[in-house]
């Protein structure tokens, strides 16, 4: 798409969201207002390998994308992989181009989708897990304002990196014994949100885990602004600890 066609298309869905929003109710005609203290882009970096779902990146990335257009600060969105820029060829043979290399030192969000749980000998992430490198990459990137996430079955890389010990998660229903004996505390919910660790059920609740973050980083508006926007709903229940904030990084 030129960049014209970009602009026109942030220009439409904008005003379509925020009129429909409006209409509803909801949402004026000026963007959430940033959290206290925030005057740059919330850096968004979603994770890339070769055999990831291509849902379980898209659409995260589509909501965060969207959530930009409704932040004043707007959303530093990007695809990185630990193996630096190149090309990535999805689960189901989508190719994409990967600009960025790890850099979790320069996020707010980390976000990896899962794909590839059926296919042991295949791309996915049990050869990411077996090749070492995003799950160490991981381990390492722990720090007070980082929060990690993940969808569908790339809570078993979290595992594998052991980020989910002992802390309430969640993944794809055909991969929670596997997330259980990898030491993570299953817990129901569409989004499971322990403060610094998010995680997101299979695949579609990719979607929630977008929209919720939206509303925890931008307030409310924001997300029924990406909603409208986006013609979609969020559904399900996300579960948060009884007191805020979660376990946090040791």
């Amino acid at each position: 798409m030129t960049r014209n066609g970009t602009i026109g298309r942030r220009n439409f869905l904008v005003g379509t969201g925020v009129a429909g929003a409006t209409a509803a109710g909801s949402l004026g005609t000026a963007p959430a207002a940033a959290p206290a203290g925030r005057d740059r882009p919330y850096r968004v970096h979603v994770v890339m390998f070769d055999g990831v779902e291509e849902f379980d990146f898209i659409a995260p990335y589509e909501v965060f994308g969207a959530a930009g257009m409704h932040s004043p600060a707007g959303v530093d969105l990007r695809y990185v992989a630990t193996g630096g820029p190149g090309t990535v060829t999805a689960a189901y043979g989508t190719e994409v181009r990967v600009d960025h290399g790890w850099d979790a030192e320069r996020a707010d969000l980390v976000v990896v989708p899962g794909g590839g749980y059926t296919r042991r000998d295949g791309p996915g992430i049990w050869a990411e897990i077996d090749r070492g490198e995003l799950p160490a990459a991981l381990a390492d990137a722990p720090r007070r304002g980082l929060t990690i996430a993940s969808v569908c079955t790339g809570a078993i890389v979290l595992a594998a990196a052991g980020l989910a010990d002992g802390r309430p998660c969640t993944t794809h229903h055909g991969a929670r014994d596997e997330l259980a004996a990898r030491g993570g505390v299953l817990t129901p919910g569409r989004v499971v949100d322990d403060g610094d660790l998010v995680t997101a059920g299979g695949i579609t609740a990719g979607l929630e885990l977008g929209l919720w973050l939206t509303r925890r980083e931008f307030g409310a508006d924001a997300a029924l602004g990406v909603e409208t926007m986006l013609e979609y709903e969020a559904r399900g229940t996300v579960w948060t600890p009884v007191t805020p904030g979660g376990a946090g990084w040791e």
